[in-house]
């Protein structure tokens, strides 16, 4: 693009250059085609296969959902962001093109020309990153899709999420004491204990749980099997399954409802810009 980076003009501003630093610039003219169209490919926040395992990293479905569509606002946010960045810097292009062609004064004029090189390479940049947003967001739009579909659902409705809400602290619980067990010779840790107390889950009866869960991986690994990733899912749905009306009776016994109905809303809220 014939406003980016322009090697040769670099190449005569410097004053006394030596010849090494013509070899360099010839060579790096040469290459930057290549490297701008393989850096079109980095300008976004994360790789798709970062953004599905470490940043959405809810282990229930509708949880699954909520964070996608919040990676979904806040690349949207950016991409308006970038948008409105882009706007400016054409208007700022325009008006000092208008500068330009009005000004009599010579050096004035090589001033309000270095400007419009600066306007267009930034405006550039935020295109760049523009593109970037938006592979990311159509992404997400996707991921958004395959969850819908994966639930045999079209639309998610908060009474979906607050009902799941109980499935996925079970399972996060059991999931974040899992991980302290391991390398605390098969106790739970002080944090989850208190997770658990606040869910209404005894601690010993989830340690009773831990220690069993560890024991059958141990005895797995003796007769030379592997323990899979999956195994561990399924004993979290069955945790979720023994205690799933814990959250309820402690919320009860303090004089709460666990799901106040008449606070739920299953229309969606949309705003817009005109």
């Amino acid at each position: 693009m014939k406003n980016e980076l322009v090697v040769k003009d670099i190449g005569t501003t410097l004053v006394n250059i030596k010849p090494e630093y013509k070899t360099m610039l010839s060579n790096i003219e040469e290459t930057m085609p290549d490297i701008r169209q393989s850096s079109s490919n980095f300008y976004k926040s994360h790789s798709q296969f970062m953004c599905v395992t470490l940043d959405v990293t809810a282990i229930t479905p509708i949880r699954s959902i909520k964070h996608t569509l919040a990676e979904i606002e806040k690349t949207k946010a950016a991409l308006q962001s970038n948008h409105i960045a882009h706007l400016k810097y054409k208007n700022k292009i325009k008006k000092k093109q208008h500068e330009i062609k009005e000004c009599v004064d010579k050096f004035e004029k090589e001033l309000f020309e270095i400007q419009l090189f600066e306007f267009k390479t930034e405006m550039i940049e935020t295109q760049n990153y523009m593109e970037g947003a938006i592979r990311k967001l159509n992404m997400f739009v996707n991921q958004y899709k395959n969850l819908l579909e994966k639930l045999n659902i079209t639309e998610v409705t908060e009474e979906m999420y607050e009902r799941e809400e109980n499935r996925y602290h079970i399972m996060t619980v059991f999931k974040q004491a899992l991980h302290s067990a391991r390398t605390r010779g098969g106790l739970i840790d002080e944090g989850n204990h208190i997770y658990l107390f606040d869910l209404g889950i005894n601690g010993a009866d989830a340690q009773v749980d831990i220690f069993n869960y560890l024991k059958k991986e141990n005895e797995m690994i003796n007769k030379g099997e592997m323990p899979a990733h999956e195994m561990t899912m399924q004993w979290l749905e069955v945790c979720a399954d023994k205690y799933e009306k814990c959250s309820q009776t402690f919320a009860e016994r303090r004089g709460f409802k666990i799901l106040d109905e008449q606070s739920l809303t299953n229309t969606p809220q949309l705003t817009s810009v005109d």
